[in-house]
This record gives structure tokens, sequence and C-alpha cells, in this order.
């Protein structure tokens, strides 16, 4: 299965993900926080810097948890977009 390329507003949504997952963890260590998640401190690092922009939900979901994060306020800020052409239509 060949995996259709991200779009310049996906990856910009990964990296905005990954920016305020980076800010919700603070002073806590990558490892820590990955390990209280379940994930490996390599995975979030990817996720931290935009390297995997679409991660699993529970993934997502684990780091909410493990950092305080409502999933709901996580979806609406990294849904949010000043350019309005670039963000997909969905039907």
């Amino acid at each position: 299965m060949v995996r259709t390329p991200l779009t310049p507003w996906e990856r910009q949504r990964g990296e905005l993900l990954g920016s305020l997952l980076r800010e919700a963890r603070g002073e806590r260590s990558m490892v820590e926080v990955a390990a209280r998640a379940g994930l490996s401190s390599e995975t979030l690092r990817k996720i931290e810097t935009g390297r995997a922009p679409t991660p699993a939900f529970f993934t997502v979901a684990a780091l909410a948890a493990t950092l305080g994060l409502s999933l709901d306020t996580l979806a609406a800020v990294c849904n949010e977009s000043t350019d309005d052409a670039a963000v997909p239509m969905t039907a």
C-alpha cells in the first residue's frame, strides 16, 4: 500500500501539534513523559519535531492524558488556520 503524500497543511498541523506537546511537557524530560504515555522517547521526539506529523489517535490521546491536555483543545488549536486556502475542504 502506497501512502499519499502529506499536504503542506497536514505538515503544518503536525508541526503545530508537536510544538503544543513540547510546550505542555515543560521541564519534564522526554523520556519521563514518553514512558508515562507508554511510548518510546524516539516516537515522542518525532512527534514534537514534526517528523511524525500524523500520529495515531491513541498515541495523541495517551500524550494528552499524560500532559493534562484536553483532546478537544488540541483538535481545535491544530485545526485552526490563518490561511483558509490551505485548509482542505471536507464533505
